[in-house]
């Protein structure tokens, strides 16, 4: 069956990732001819992609417009569909179909535009009100945050004393991981876990919503730490006084405990630096997040801002 969709140049870069990741672009092709098939609809623009999705712009039987998203399937992406089925269009993106044996979703068509563009705390204030829409509580089959959290607080244990991070923070942050791993209010919600910049879309029914959810079943207080990661470099000049503004408007906006949600930020900051410390063939994904920058500047950008909330 051929394809009427050509891969992006970034989605056919995906297969050099490992020989897994050769396997599902090779077969991407025809899965997406099947999927137009099966669900009657027919591509109604040119292709994009995501960190491991292919989106295509679609149209149904019905001409509805609407986007056909076929991801690679993993722990951290298996239960997309579960959440925006549970959230069902209430403050994110509204799920009309879905396959999870073949990592297909086909979902409402948001616009274009995110929140890059946005001034920094309004992006902020927006963000903590999807929060507020957000988080019910989680239906069971998802995994649970504390599951993690446990092995990574033990990871982030066993590091080395010689490695280039303040041991105060790394002893402090497997402190309070270890707390917030033994704590019941940890999991239970449904959490998005990568709410950012560009995981928020314009919508027509909505003026914004949220997109790409990595559903666990959390702590809401775990959510504010990728708005302070990204779009990290447009705070040079009072990069402290940014990241405690951007922090307290996330809080105030999304109703959460001040406290708690800065000890879920030194935990995941130390967590994230741990990753970048470990292996570079470990796979990028949410919970690990991009490795971006240079080594050094990126372990800096950890440590600057796990300081930053608690100075």
């Amino acid at each position: 069956m051929t394809s009427p969709v050509a891969l992006p140049a970034g989605v056919l870069a995906f297969a050099t990732r490992g020989a897994d990741w050769a396997a599902f672009v090779d077969r991407l092709p025809r899965l997406v001819a099947s999927l137009l098939q099966d669900w009657s609809l027919h591509v109604d623009g040119a292709p994009a992609h995501g960190h491991t999705a292919l989106v295509v712009p679609v149209r149904t039987e019905d001409d509805v417009p609407a986007m056909l998203k076929v991801g690679w399937v993993e722990e951290q992406t298996e239960h997309e569909h579960l959440a925006l089925r549970h959230w069902h269009g209430r403050g994110a993106v509204q799920l009309l179909r879905a396959d999870p044996r073949r990592g297909a979703l086909l979902l409402e068509r948001l616009e274009s535009t995110d929140l890059t563009q946005a001034w920094d705390l309004e992006a902020c204030e927006i963000v903590g009100g999807l929060y507020r829409e957000l988080h019910v509580p989680a239906p069971p089959p998802l995994r649970r945050l504390t599951t993690f959290v446990s092995r990574w607080t033990d990871d982030l244990a066993a590091l080395s004393a010689g490695a280039p991070l303040p041991r105060r923070l790394v002893e402090q942050a497997v402190s309070l991981g270890r707390d917030l791993a033994a704590d019941d209010a940890s999991d239970g919600t449904l959490i998005h876990a990568d709410l950012h910049y560009e995981n928020v879309l314009a919508g027509t029914r909505a003026p914004w919503l949220a997109i790409d959810p990595q559903p666990l079943s959390g702590d809401p207080h775990y959510e504010p730490a990728p708005m302070l990661w990204n779009r990290f470099d447009e705070l040079a000049g009072d990069v402290r006084g940014g990241l405690r503004r951007r922090f307290a408007t996330l809080v105030d906006a999304g109703d959460l405990d001040e406290d708690r949600a800065r000890d879920w930020v030194i935990v995941r900051m130390m967590h994230n630096a741990l990753w970048r410390l470990e292996d570079d063939a470990t796979e990028p994904t949410q919970l690990n997040p991009p490795r971006r920058l240079a080594t050094d500047e990126y372990l800096t950008m950890c440590v600057t801002i796990a300081k930053a909330v608690q100075e």
